[in-house]
């Protein structure tokens, strides 16, 4: 078991201050767009990922008036798991840049952040700290997860076996290197600066790595595509047959040695495109997986309503494999994923994501969800970087649980 049980945010975005209270079950944020709601999402997915879903430049979290006076944003939760109290706090520090890029306007905000983890009080990376509590996160920008480019796909696996397993994040970031010290080289041998015969111990690397990658991606999708059926079953019905399919770089083969043989089969295949072109052309960091609907690619030809229920599904499946990896279900979050939803098909949905131990949404439509918690949920409203409890009708109690600094 395992559950966020406080969070703290200083200068996070529009959450000048808050300090809020969490439990085990359904809390519910409700309120108009852009008020601060995503954003409490954002900062529960970063204590458990240790990046933000939707930065691209974590400068972007640390709020406008903070970082020109050079104040540092934290995100502060306490985590129970297993009889255990853990502290884990994330710090950006705004760190002025001694000059201002060309063509880059000075508007004095030219810095970067300088970020720090800290778990009962030891600094960590974030390799240490991921695992250490799971979250699976539904978002309505989901939909990019069928429709969108592989990089994306890419991505959701990574992130999933990188919570369920710390050798995968570590071969990853190794990976992730000997491709860049790999490209680097093939820039050089074709502006004549390097040997041919130098590539062989970033081939080796880059063999050693990928096939293992590669190998766990596949293990990984043999357990998700029946649970993708499943879920996608009860959400759409049996009319439609669900297939996923895994596209991986270098075939998958009966074990690593045998990937590996493939893989540097690839690499010879692909010499003359690599000197043409310098970059890595096969490995993990071109792999793919398609949904097939009835024999019909889903990438290519989904409706918008199925392309969210699709995504739907890869959510579920996903937290259904982290509670079975670790023993221990997820954090849930639903950030507005149950808007364009009939409403049968949202009370699958949530019948679904409540069987886990905490979970967190945020609506604009506070009736999409009270006629089916009721009572039993935990009800907050989310107004311009307030937090104010309310109960199931949107009567609000008195005072704010949080607020800006005076």
């Amino acid at each position: 078991m395992a559950y966020l049980s406080r969070l703290r945010l200083t200068n996070f975005r529009n959450l000048t201050h808050l300090d809020l209270g969490l439990s085990p079950g359904v809390t519910v944020y409700y309120g108009p767009n852009a008020q601060g709601k995503t954003t409490l999402l954002e900062a529960v997915y970063l204590l458990c990922i240790a990046r933000s879903f939707r930065a691209e430049n974590e400068r972007e979290v640390v709020s406008f008036e903070a970082a020109k006076e050079g104040k540092q944003a934290l995100v502060d939760g306490t985590i129970e798991k297993d009889g255990r109290r853990l502290r884990v706090i994330i710090g950006y520090q705004p760190v002025q840049r001694r000059s201002t890029p060309p063509g880059q306007e000075d508007n004095g905000l030219a810095y970067n952040v300088r970020k720090e983890i800290r778990v009962n009080r030891l600094r960590r990376t974030a390799g240490e700290l991921i695992g250490e509590v799971n979250a699976v996160l539904f978002s309505a920008a989901d939909i990019d997860l069928i429709q969108g480019p592989p990089s994306g796909r890419r991505r959701f696996l990574d992130i999933l076996l990188s919570q369920a397993d710390s050798l995968y994040l570590k071969a990853l970031q190794r990976y992730h290197r000997v491709v860049q010290q790999r490209n680097q080289l093939l820039r050089l041998l074709r502006d004549g600066r390097a040997e041919a015969d130098e590539l062989a111990f970033w081939d080796d690397e880059l063999v050693r790595e990928g096939a293992w990658i590669t190998w766990r991606r596949y293990q990984a999708m043999r357990e998700l595509t029946p649970a993708c059926g499943r879920h996608h079953e009860d959400l759409s019905g049996p009319e439609e047959n669900l297939e996923v399919e895994y596209r991986p770089s270098v075939p998958p083969a009966g074990d690593v040695t045998e990937i590996e043989e493939k893989f540097r089969e690839a690499l010879a295949a692909a010499f003359h495109r690599e000197r043409a072109r310098p970059i890595t052309a096969v490995g993990p960091h071109r792999d793919d997986f398609n949904l097939m609907i009835n024999g019909v690619d889903m990438g290519i030809f989904a409706s918008r309503g199925q392309a969210r229920t699709l995504a739907l599904t890869l959510r579920l499946a996903e937290a259904e494999f982290l509670a079975s990896a670790r023993g221990e279900g997820p954090v849930v979050l639903l950030d507005d994923a149950l808007s364009e939803m009939d409403g049968s098909r949202r009370r699958r949905l949530l019948e679904k994501a409540t069987q886990y131990e905490q979970v967190l949404i945020t609506t604009t439509d506070l009736e999409q969800v009270n006629d089916f918690f009721g009572s039993t949920a935990n009800y907050f409203y989310v107004s311009n970087g307030q937090v104010r409890p309310s109960d199931q009708y949107g009567e609000l109690s008195d005072g704010p649980v949080a607020a800006e600094d005076p």
